[in-house]
């Protein structure tokens, strides 16, 4: 049991007593002896938890004060003052209270003891109490009633990448209908069509801008389906997963509590030691975003390839100028929201990574890596949804494209047309002609033409652009 007394020799600090000894913290702190210790033991990055995670840290808290009250084992007293502190840091307030690194002991137990902390000393001023003292509510006695670090962390982890994670699948829908739309509008316009970076065969915007929303939207779908296995939840395991010290209905009770604030299909978990001893649920969500990020990054390469130029690159696309491109050179401008996104998928699939080692690292009843877990999903989620909806309105929505650009690049490129007079004159003699108009700077109908592989009329028929991006055999 914790136990304090008011030093003595400083007005800024308060002493308090651990299972360890004496430790000193701040006076007007929330938190204790066991946060204090954290603090001290790690000035490791200076981050700090995700804001989803302390809400759903103490969600976790408030659902359990409610199930231990209606078990009988805590009074209403103590639960209304706990549900009293956990709807104030729910609200916004005190999360600069919650001062563990992200990057602390296994398991998570420090930022564990800090919510402990500050909860307990909010409920107990409620009930009268002064900071550090814990005489009507204790942190580990009260506030972590039938509960352990080992469930706790892993349910909270879940609940919050549940909430982050339904950011990123909207903003992905949002962004693959946002190309959805400008392929709609430029269906019919033709542009050269590339592979290994040279010229190909005609497709349309509206095609390659397609094939960006159907990517963009099988990764949101991806993503949302893995979602589901974050709604099952390992609370009342505690230390194990043997549920040792908790009421035997607490876990339904509690994810009964959880499914209706949160909004979404919380359940048990049918195994609560696979719960706490296996990361595959993150590992699956981790991936799901590093899938999105591998799409979203190469649509971004490919953009910025297609606004390069624009006079001395392929020119064909046009974003909207969102701040001067550089220091040195005037009226220059870049891809930058599209080079940001880039960043951001590098990010993500180096989270992804962290999350693979985290999760394979586990040891017989527990995973001790699940702070460095959930802090990766987290910046993962927080990043990608960010990006993907600056990415959509500051670049996307005011995507232009440049037909007449477009339209110069086909007629300057002999090999773009010429696949499809293979069926009509053999591989060999179409090659022979895309060469020779290659080598004499000359259109391909031209040279065709002038060597009447075809009368003009079928010619002109068959080197229309526009149907070969319909498929078949032009005939």
């Amino acid at each position: 049991m914790v136990t304090t007394t008011q030093d003595a020799t400083s007005t800024g600090s308060r002493i308090e007593k651990d299972t360890l000894g004496e430790v000193r913290v701040p006076a007007d702190a929330l938190w204790g002896a066991q946060t204090q210790r954290a603090v001290e033991n790690y000035p490791i990055s200076g981050y700090r938890a995700f804001p989803a995670f302390i809400r759903a840290i103490v969600s976790v808290k408030r659902a359990a004060a409610l199930a231990n009250a209606e078990a009988g084992r805590l009074s209403a007293e103590r639960r209304d003052a706990i549900v009293w502190a956990s709807d104030e840091i729910l609200s916004g307030k005190h999360h600069d209270q919650f001062v563990v690194d992200v990057f602390q002991a296994g398991a998570g137990v420090s930022f564990h003891m800090n919510t402990n902390e500050v909860i307990a000393n909010l409920a107990d001023r409620r009930l009268g109490g002064t900071l550090g003292t814990y005489t009507k509510v204790n942190a580990n006695d009260h506030v972590n009633m039938a509960q352990s670090t080992n469930d706790v962390t892993p349910t909270a982890m879940r609940l919050a990448h549940l909430e982050l994670t339904e950011g990123v699948v909207e903003q992905l829908g949002l962004l693959a209908a946002a190309f959805a739309k400008k392929s709609a509008e430029h269906a019919d316009v033709v542009k050269p069509g590339r592979t290994h970076l040279q010229d190909a065969v005609p497709v349309t915007f509206g095609q390659e801008l397609g094939g960006w929303a159907s990517r963009l939207q099988a990764a949101a779908q991806r993503l949302n389906a893995g979602r589901g296995e974050l709604c099952e939840l390992g609370i009342g395991g505690t230390a194990a997963g043997t549920g040792l010290n908790a009421d035997p209905k607490f876990r339904e009770r509690v994810c009964r509590s959880l499914a209706e604030w949160y909004g979404e299909p919380i359940v048990p978990a049918k195994d609560l030691f696979a719960a706490m001893q296996s990361m595959a649920p993150f590992v699956r969500i981790s991936s799901g975003m590093r899938t999105a990020a591998i799409e979203l990054g190469q649509i971004c390469n490919d953009l910025r390839l297609l606004v390069s130029g624009p006079r001395t690159g392929f020119g064909e696309v046009i974003m909207p100028p969102v701040q001067p491109g550089s220091s040195i050179m005037p009226g220059k401008v870049n891809p930058a929201m599209a080079e940001m996104v880039n960043q951001v998928c590098f990010q993500v699939i180096g989270n992804d990574t962290a999350v693979m080692l985290g999760a394979q690292a586990g040891q017989l009843e527990l995973n001790v890596m699940m702070p460095g877990i959930n802090y990766a999903v987290c910046l993962s989620a927080t990043i990608l949804q960010n990006a993907t909806r600056q990415l959509r309105v500051k670049a996307i929505e005011g995507l232009r494209v440049d037909t007449e650009r477009a339209q110069e690049l086909l007629d300057a490129s002999p090999p773009l047309l010429v696949t499809a007079l293979s069926p009509h004159i053999g591989y060999a003699k179409a090659a022979a002609l895309a060469k020779r108009a290659l080598a004499e700077k000359r259109s391909l109908f031209d040279v065709a033409l002038e060597e009447k592989v075809l009368q003009e009329a079928d010619l002109r028929r068959v080197l229309d652009p526009l149907p070969m991006t319909r498929g078949g055999v032009m005939e």
